[in-house]
């Protein structure tokens, strides 16, 4: 059930209303707003439900097992399971097939099993990764098993992120959410700056160059392939920025802060600048539960060096299951390494183009052409680049560099208008985005990580 979609649309009308009138009694309103999000999750195949229900349960008893087990080896042995648990679940549906594949293009042989990938597993599998080792570390206490369902299951993050935390989200499910502190001005501004990011920019993009160009790239002038590659980088900036918008928005109308999960990427100096602003909970999830526990850099130059290149390589694999994926978070870990050992910024901008490519690409043979093709073609007819296509780049990287105060400025002007005069100026930015958009709703790229 995408976000800019009538589905949703009324899903969420009814399911707004109906979550704040049951708020003040709390048991009835955790099951309506599990039996809500499963609603969601299931509406693409309800038989994957019961994964989620599988990975609520065991992450949830393992947990509370950690919590009341003192021994350290047996601590150790239950968040072996928890952890061996959730990163089955992850082998098994994301990387089968690329393993599989691997080892038939080695050997020769056909093992391929063609298993469905279900939609948001990787984020909430990071999710209940992040539950049970905060447990097994003694930053958290258990929560009850229905404010547990809520937070594994709240349909808001569920199928694209943020990766909330539990010690962002838990707290919050301890107390009716007070309708009168909902900073509903917010919450319609980053719903209907979602939109805009998601149908008009990454829309637009990848209709209108990007998937042509990446298709067959040999048929393109070096000019058009060169705007599609800076186009790709502005298409996911504005698709997942502007997916994420709108999960941090609905979860607000409903009374629920989300962290926030941009922070104008493409104005970073450096990769490590990149990735503070990048994925934000990701990049902190990676560092918190891979990198530091890894070392981190506290041992020495060499395994900092080798802990960046785990982590980045490994991050890679997590957006894909293919080795484009890991080659992308391989020029990530060596610029991050570059930086660290150098003392110098590495032109940050061509590394992100560059691995972009690698992000983008079906196979290393389509990256090749594409990069290929940036300096054979020059002087050949580029009707692809078009005054739309340069206006929908410049827009999607100009407005990372609106200051902060801009639009603080902007969204308490918006704050201050009576009701009827935002609700009148969200109904035409709506209009606005559903005439500039393209026709249908382009799938969210991330859905396929």
């Amino acid at each position: 059930m995408l976000f800019p979609t009538v589905t949703f649309a009324v899903f969420f009308s009814v399911v707004l209303p109906l979550s704040w009138a049951l708020m003040r009694r709390q048991r009835v309103w955790r099951a309506f707003i599990i039996a809500a999000s499963y609603v969601f999750y299931g509406w693409w195949d309800w038989r994957f439900v019961f994964l989620l229900v599988a990975s609520t349960v065991v992450n949830h008893v393992l947990a509370v097992a950690l919590y009341r087990t003192r021994p350290v080896a047996a601590r150790k042995t239950l968040l072996a399971l928890a952890v061996g648990f959730d990163l089955g679940i992850l082998a098994y549906f994301k990387y089968t097939d690329f393993f599989l594949s691997s080892f038939d293009n080695v050997a020769g042989t056909s093992w391929l099993t063609n298993v469905t990938l279900p939609v948001g597993v990787s984020f909430y599998t990071f999710m209940a990764i992040s539950y049970v080792v905060d447990t097994y570390r003694g930053e958290l206490v258990p929560a009850s098993f229905a404010r547990f369902a809520v937070f594994q299951s709240f349909f808001p993050h569920l199928v694209a992120g943020p990766i909330v935390r539990a010690s962002e989200l838990l707290p919050q499910l301890e107390t009716p959410r007070d309708p009168r502190r909902v900073d509903t001005s917010r919450a319609f501004f980053l719903i209907v700056s979602g939109l805009f990011l998601k149908v008009v920019i990454a829309n637009h993009l990848a209709t209108h160059i990007v998937d042509d160009v990446f298709a067959a790239p040999n048929r393109h002038s070096s000019l058009e392939v060169l705007v599609a590659v800076y186009g790709y980088a502005v298409q996911i900036f504005a698709d997942f920025c502007g997916y994420t918008n709108i999960a941090i928005g609905v979860a607000l109308l409903l009374g629920f802060e989300f962290p926030q999960n941009f922070e104008s990427p493409y104005t970073a100096v450096t990769l490590q600048d990149f990735w503070r602003r990048w994925h934000m909970t990701l990049s902190r999830w990676l560092r918190d539960y891979l990198y530091i526990p890894l070392g981190g850099n506290r041992k020495g130059r060499l395994v900092t060096y080798r802990n960046l290149m785990l982590t980045m390589l490994l991050g890679g694999l997590w957006h894909g299951a293919a080795w484009t994926f890991v080659v992308w978070g391989g020029i990530h870990g060596a610029g991050l390494c570059a930086e660290r050992a150098l003392g110098w910024r590495p032109h940050t901008r061509r590394q992100l183009w560059l691995g972009w490519i690698f992000f983008r690409a079906s196979s290393f043979g389509n990256a090749r052409d594409v990069i290929v093709r940036l300096f054979d073609a020059w002087g050949q007819p580029s009707p692809l680049v078009t005054t739309s296509v340069v206006l929908a780049i410049l827009v999607g990287v100009g407005v990372q560099y609106v200051r902060p105060g801009v639009l603080r400025g902007l969204l308490g002007g918006f704050g201050r208008l009576p009701a009827v005069a935002q609700a009148a100026c969200v109904a035409v930015a709506l209009v606005l985005i559903n005439t500039l958009g393209p026709t249908g709703v382009a799938p969210f790229i991330y859905f396929r990580f």
